[in-house]
């Protein structure tokens, strides 16, 4: 009788932490250059908070955020820009207002072709292809296009380009040959993956401002509370140094 009693406290018992763990599981979509950045930071979070289970799925801002608006079950949005957060909150699928939580760069990327010099290296001959992020969907894209624009090099070099997806799918473009050069996050030409594969030239301030990435809580999140607290967490000072080490620039505290 008494093991029976044992075994039943214990079945009660493991059943309590099985619903805690699934109580304190967060949704969340994520834009394409926070894969590496965003990954280190999950495993930091779930070392520091052992119950808590983040599901990340990654891609283009404007598609993750069309995709909440058709209902999608996500927590929390983390954006490339402010707009399509803003988008949302229009739209009234989020729960509060949206928050800064880093500050992007966008690199000139090329495996082969020396690209320091910066932007002239569009014109070179040997450079037949140039790969930037759909600008309709990645806001690195039209950050791109907006600065190739305003150098006056855009209708020079636009027959050139080949729009990747998002700015993964951009990357690997130019990782992969199929581009020469790719304009990509400057995260990306920062992970292990790229670093030491080829050359970066980050576009400065004055031809492409640092770009503002903001995150938004989406309705429903409130059922257990563990995506308020991840972003209140990557907002950190816990999470400056791994931020820095990608390339992005901190929000102020």
């Amino acid at each position: 009788m008494k093991r029976f009693l044992y075994l039943l406290i214990l079945c009660a018992f493991t059943a309590g932490i099985s619903s805690c763990t699934k109580e304190r599981k967060a949704t969340v979509a994520a834009a394409a250059n926070l894969r590496y950045v965003l990954e280190e930071i999950k495993t930091q979070y779930i070392k520091d908070n052992p119950e808590a289970d983040l599901q990340i799925t990654y891609g283009s801002s404007g598609t993750l955020s069309q995709q909440i608006i058709n209902g999608a079950p996500f927590d929390l949005f983390m954006s490339a820009d402010t707009k399509f957060p803003q988008k949302l909150v229009e739209k009234e699928k989020t729960s509060g207002s949206p928050k800064n939580y880093c500050y992007g760069r966008v690199a000139l990327w090329a495996a082969k072709i020396p690209v320091e010099k910066g932007l002239s290296v569009l014109l070179l001959p040997e450079v037949k292809k140039i790969a930037i992020a759909n600008p309709e969907h990645a806001p690195y894209g039209r950050n791109t296009v907006t600065a190739l624009q305003e150098q006056g090099i855009y209708d020079s070099v636009k027959d050139k380009i080949v729009w990747g997806e998002n700015i993964n799918q951009t990357a690997q473009f130019a990782f992969s040959g199929n581009a020469e050069v790719g304009f990509i996050a400057l995260s990306l030409a920062l992970a292990p993956e790229m670093a030491n594969q080829g050359s970066y030239y980050v576009l400065p301030e004055n031809i492409c401002p640092p770009i503002a990435q903001a995150a938004v809580l989406i309705k429903g999140w409130e059922k257990n509370g563990e995506a308020s607290r991840f972003l209140d967490y990557i907002t950190s000072s816990r999470c400056d140094s791994i931020w820095t080490k990608y390339g992005y620039g901190l929000v102020k505290k």
